[in-house]
């Protein structure tokens, strides 16, 4: 089996993956690729990727990941505010880094490219500029004009190039074939044991801790509200969560409601995210958090008065530590 050298990536980590920005001439002696979006990266995709690198080390080669920025559903329908996603850009990079791939291209998706037939871009960008000698596909995948270019379609045109392709089949949970789609919908409704088992890790959220109201202080549950960093990820249906929380390198117990707080908001509010993190009482107004969910607690509820609000907290701290016990 061939082994790589680590590589310094654009961010001047050494780290095991190169990322570029756009195409270029790359010097690569056999290059192994694979081509979407990625959302989410889960188990499904972990299989793929699994299977690229694999197959890379077994013809001495390299493992090239192409994905796309911006998602070619907010270029194509031009509505970018509606549109959410499972994995911010940062966040896909290193989950696709995990899995010790070589190379990751981001490609810029304009409606230029979008106009590209699956055999023009395999010629102009996967033969041309990247030298392409094997694809590997997962079992739905098309690109090209719009999505002209199913399997049979693609393996046909690739090797015409001399390029061989290697099929992967889905992967299946108890609901069903593992998609992007069906994580989002679990997420939605707070279905989070389901939606983890089909990402493979616990769902997350990074975002700025801004100022709030600071009622939560006045009940004994001071609570840190977020804004997410990345205004299109997905946020889970209204709910108690019980969460992990880190800081820094710091991870810590809590809980997190999403919703519209109607207990201490009667009229109809935007969506908030709060999160209480368990026996925790500094100044951290303006920091970066990271919140993992691994439990929904119960739906959001108005309750009578901020003291019943406060007893059902309580009986909600207790159940979470449990859970995360």
């Amino acid at each position: 089996m061939c082994r790589f050298p680590c590589f310094v990536n654009f961010t001047g980590h050494f780290e095991g993956m190169i990322v570029y920005r756009g195409y270029r001439k790359l010097k690569l002696k056999c290059p192994v690729v694979t081509i979407g979006i990625f959302d989410g990266v889960h188990t499904g995709h972990r299989m793929l990727l699994e299977n690229l690198v694999s197959y890379a080390r077994s013809v001495c080669g390299e493992s090239v990941v192409i994905t796309f920025d911006p998602h070619p559903r907010e270029v194509l329908s031009g509505r970018t505010e509606s549109v959410t996603f499972l994995t911010s850009m940062d966040e896909k990079i290193k989950l696709i880094e995990q899995r010790t791939v070589d190379y990751l291209i981001i490609s810029h998706f304009t409606r230029t490219l979008s106009k590209k037939g699956a055999h023009e871009f395999i010629r102009d960008i996967l033969i041309d500029k990247i030298g392409m000698k094997y694809l590997v596909m997962g079992y739905d995948h098309h690109f090209g004009r719009e999505k002209e270019g199913d399997f049979d379609t693609i393996k046909n045109y690739s090797e015409s190039f001399g390029v061989k392709v290697i099929k992967i089949d889905e992967v299946y949970s108890e609901g069903g074939t593992v998609s992007s789609t069906a994580i989002r919908g679990a997420l939605l409704t707070g279905k989070i044991d389901y939606a983890n088992r089909l990402l493979g890790y616990n769902y997350q959220i990074t975002g700025k801790i801004v100022e709030g109201y600071r009622i939560g202080r006045t009940i004994g549950f001071p609570t840190a509200n977020i804004q997410p960093c990345d205004s299109h990820k997905l946020i889970p249906g209204d709910g108690v969560y019980a969460v992990e929380v880190q800081i820094d390198d710091e991870l810590m117990p809590g809980m997190m409601s999403i919703g519209i707080n109607p207990t201490i908001h009667r009229e109809m509010s935007s969506r908030k995210l709060e999160v209480h993190i368990f026996d925790f009482n500094r100044e951290i107004y303006g920091r970066k958090i990271t919140v993992f969910f691994r439990f929904r607690l119960r739906d959001e509820k108005r309750f009578d008065n901020v003291e019943h609000l406060a007893y059902q907290m309580k009986l909600d701290k207790e159940q979470a530590l449990k859970l995360l016990s």
